[in-house]
């Protein structure tokens, strides 16, 4: 049998041997044609039912569909194949509304005065593709449909830019979303999207949005520079965030309501639930941490005065100054640093900085060469962290008493004490150090105790905390050790425990590593390749050669 070529009908005004309408070629087109429209301005409309048939510019001319003086959508399709490419269609309703439909539309730019300008409904299957889609009241909306949406831009949307809903579960890649008058994408009721590669900018309110038991899946894409959080998941919502980047969107970037439970990714900012359901989730973190009981119930009771404090300015009562910078004392190798993080994100939590970002500094990071030069580097490194926390190490070398510098680390308190009371509701500075040294630092300047809401102290671990650091490191690595090890290990820290210069869960990081060191060694000289339980073993051999 002999395939025959679809029969093309040629729309062109004026032209002998061509339709003067789209309207006249349809009502002459068998299934399967192909009507190639010349270039110019249609005000027509249509409604097609159960037929087969592609609309498109014919030798790339422009060609406006135009329907922006009716109530009604430019092109209404219900059952069959309807193909467009290359056609531009406005409308005063929806550009295109298909329902239960195989759609195709390529290469065309699509606006409406009301409604969506696309709206696929019921399709098996639909594709748009290389198309642009703006000044509408919606973008696309996608229910109960399956397809893709590739290399689309949708722009300048009065609400929504991309809806899908009703269980629909079509592929959006490599599109471009943005100046929406409300989301960037609102994915609901039981819908299954993969967004990859896709860029949401510049929404009045989310760039991404997920409700009513939803599941996408978002990989790598970029969501930024919008008004509302990033990307928010409600209650009951599941799926994943892939290595998406959000930027400059609202805190918390990502949002997880309680009881969503998508799986987020980096480099995706972590995300954090609601309101306390966030900042019991870092507190939980906090608490998960080994050892350190006094310094957890410190923490504890700071958060506790600064959110009743909160509660109390919320209900219009007196609330007094609270000074959140902090001095940390105690051994090298005990967690400082690690809940001064925390500390920030807390703060961020609840509201009192904006940011909570995390910036450590040393001596070298503050003191310069030559008079003048210590205060403009302070106050350089200070105003970077405003918003955040600013976590200054070994903080008693810069005063006199250590020895270390003389004026120009005493330039560098002097300054500090007065930016910290010019921005106090601006920033939080933890200050660090051993005990004795420390308490030796607040003598440095007659206003630098003051500065500071509390002192913690960090105690050393216990030998059984530090085998317990040493148990999280080897299932972090993917490795076990013998059980009879663990007894080896408590030995071993109770016994160097007292040395002046011990470090803690920096000497247990050393300790692991060099444990590593033999168990490759070792399997070197196996004279074979290991089995991967062999791989996986420290056995207490190997600790013993680093311990005995």
């Amino acid at each position: 049998m002999t395939l025959m070529a679809a029969r093309t009908l040629l729309v062109a005004p004026g032209r002998h041997g061509a339709y003067p309408t789209i309207g006249d070629a349809l009502g002459n087109a068998p299934d399967g044609g192909v009507i190639a429209i010349a270039a110019g301005t249609y005000t027509e409309t249509f409604e097609l039912a159960d037929r087969r048939l592609e609309l498109r510019a014919h030798e790339g001319g422009e060609v406006v569909l135009d329907a922006t003086g009716g109530d009604w959508p430019a092109l209404t399709v219900r059952g069959g194949a309807l193909t467009l490419n290359g056609i531009t269609v406005r409308a005063g309703a929806a550009a295109v509304q298909a329902e239960d439909v195989e759609l195709t539309v390529e290469r065309c730019v699509l606006s409406t005065e009301v409604g969506p300008a696309i709206a696929v409904r019921g399709c098996r299957r639909f594709t748009i593709s290389r198309c642009t889609v703006e000044n509408s009241d919606q973008g696309v909306v996608v229910e109960s449909s399956s397809g893709r949406i590739d290399e689309t831009t949708v722009r300048n949307i009065a609400g929504d830019g991309i809806v899908i809903g009703l269980g629909a579960d079509p592929e959006l890649r490599n599109c471009v979303i943005s100046d929406c008058g409300q989301r960037g994408v609102y994915v609901y009721q039981y819908a299954r999207p993969v967004l990859e590669s896709c860029e949401v900018s510049r929404t009045a309110h989310e760039g991404v949005a997920v409700a009513q038991q939803s599941r996408p899946e978002l990989r790598k894409c970029k969501v930024h520079d919008v008004g509302g959080v990033g990307i928010a998941f409600a209650a009951g919502c599941a799926g994943a965030v892939d290595s998406c980047h959000v930027d400059n969107a609202a805190p918390p970037g990502i949002l997880l309501a309680a009881g969503a439970t998508p799986t987020v990714t980096e480099p995706a900012k972590r995300a954090v639930a609601s309101g306390d359901a966030g900042l019991d989730d870092l507190l939980a973190d906090l608490d998960a941490m080994v050892g350190l009981p006094g310094v957890k119930a410190e923490v504890h009771a700071v958060v506790d005065e600064i959110q009743v404090n909160e509660w109390r300015r919320s209900a219009g009562l007196s609330v007094g100054t609270v000074s959140h910078h902090l001095i940390f004392a105690g051994a090298p190798g005990t967690g400082k640093t690690t809940v001064a993080r925390t500390y920030g994100k807390l703060l961020k939590s609840l509201g009192v900085l904006p940011k909570g970002q995390f910036r450590e500094v040393s001596r070298r990071d503050l003191v310069g060469q030559y008079i003048g030069h210590t205060a403009e580097k302070t106050s350089v490194v200070f105003e970077e962290s405003l918003g955040g926390v600013l976590f200054i190490d070994e903080a008693y070398t810069l005063s006199r008493q250590a020895g270390s510098g003389g004026d120009f680390g005493q330039e560098a308190i002097d300054t500090l004490v007065k930016l910290m009371e010019d921005h106090r509701d601006e920033v939080a500075v933890i200050v660090a150090g051993y005990t004795t040294e420390m308490g030796e630092f607040l003598y440095a300047n007659p206003g630098l105790a003051s500065r500071f809401s509390k002192t913690i102290e960090f105690e050393n671990y216990s030998p059984d905390d530090l085998v317990r650091i040493i148990d999280r490191m080897v299932a972090a690595g993917d490795y076990r050790v013998d059980e009879d090890a663990n007894p080896v290990l408590r030995e071993y820290f109770a016994r160097v425990a007292d040395d002046p210069n011990f470090g803690n869960a920096r000497d247990a990081r050393r300790l692991f590593e060099s444990v590593r060191k033999v168990q490759s060694q070792r399997l070197r000289l196996l004279g074979r390749m290991p089995e991967t339980a062999e791989l996986r073993t420290l056995t207490v051999e190997d600790v013993l050669a680093v311990t005995g």
